[in-house]
């Protein structure tokens, strides 16, 4: 089982859009000396969206051999086309992926039943790779019900899902319902301390990119039942959880990593450096959590 903290890694860039290789190299191995228990590679945060189909690959190929076995690394290989989703699901599988990660499709809009059939198309099209579903309907204006969720569970090589809902009354429910036939990781930093207290293995993170080390902490305590560390590490990370989102992700975590110096300010359009009104904000975040 996959658990813990599972960083949504950026993808450095130039300042042109080029991916930056040796920055990404970097930031797998800091993720992995502080603590991260995994990496997600190519997603949301990764700028999945205007990475072609050969970087995509290329990108989820160099985490895993910088990883080298070191922790998991889930691929992000959704779409809302499914054939260009079994694609990179087969790609990523043929490069040594532990799992996948496969967002809802978005923009078309499917019915329940097609999202049903469109992940159960995925899964045995690629009955070797260990696949994880991703609710997030702020993005993708599709949502899937939990009793999607639980029809999809019977399928052996779905393995769980990443609720980005932020509802934790929701995923409360979620969590009785599979009764353990698939993990529930949260995708939102805000909440993920209290869905993991409730039964969620791990998250999905945005904010570990900055905070890796005491994300990393928070996870285990959460996990573990400590509610009294968990919610000691969630207050000295919830200014990050909030002013990590002023914009898009992932405009304010780049500009808040080329503030650290851990990348440059390279982001691809249609995204757009990180507004100079919201400088101040990440930075004071940034240090009331300690990792400035």
């Amino acid at each position: 089982m996959i658990t813990g903290s599972l960083v949504a890694l950026v993808t450095p860039m130039h300042p042109n859009g080029d991916i930056h290789w040796e920055d990404l190299d970097k930031l797998v191995d800091l993720h992995i000396e502080n603590g991260t228990h995994g990496i997600v590679a190519v997603g949301t945060t990764g700028e999945s969206a205007t990475l072609d189909p050969k970087e995509h690959c290329r990108v989820v190929g160099q985490i895993i051999k910088r990883v080298d076995g070191r922790v998991p690394v889930i691929a992000g290989t959704g779409g809302n086309s499914t054939r260009e989703a079994i694609e990179l699901t087969t790609e990523a599988h043929k490069l040594g992926a532990d799992a996948c990660l496969l967002v809802v499709p978005y923009y078309n809009k499917p019915t329940q039943e097609g999202l049903y059939q469109h992940f159960k198309a995925i899964a045995e099209a690629v009955p070797g790779m260990s696949q994880i579903l991703y609710n997030v309907p702020g993005r993708t204006a599709c949502d899937m019900l939990n009793e999607t969720v639980v029809r999809l569970a019977d399928i052996p090589n779905i393995i769980g899902i990443k609720d980005a809902t932020g509802n934790i009354p929701r995923g409360i429910e979620l969590i009785e319902a599979l009764a353990g036939r698939l993990v529930v990781y949260s995708g939102d930093d805000a909440t993920a301390a209290d869905l993991m207290l409730a039964g969620a293995k791990g998250n999905v993170s945005v904010t570990a990119n900055v905070a890796p080390k005491a994300m990393s902490q928070l996870c285990e305590a959460a996990i573990a039942g400590n509610e009294d560390e968990t919610r000691r590490l969630n207050d000295l990370l919830m200014p990050l959880n909030r002013k990590l989102f002023l914009e898009a992700n992932p405009i304010p975590v780049k500009w808040a990593l080329q503030r650290m110096g851990m990348i440059g300010e390279g982001i691809r359009l249609p995204l757009t450096p990180l507004s100079e009104k919201f400088h101040g904000e990440v930075e004071e975040a940034l240090k009331a959590s300690g990792v400035l």
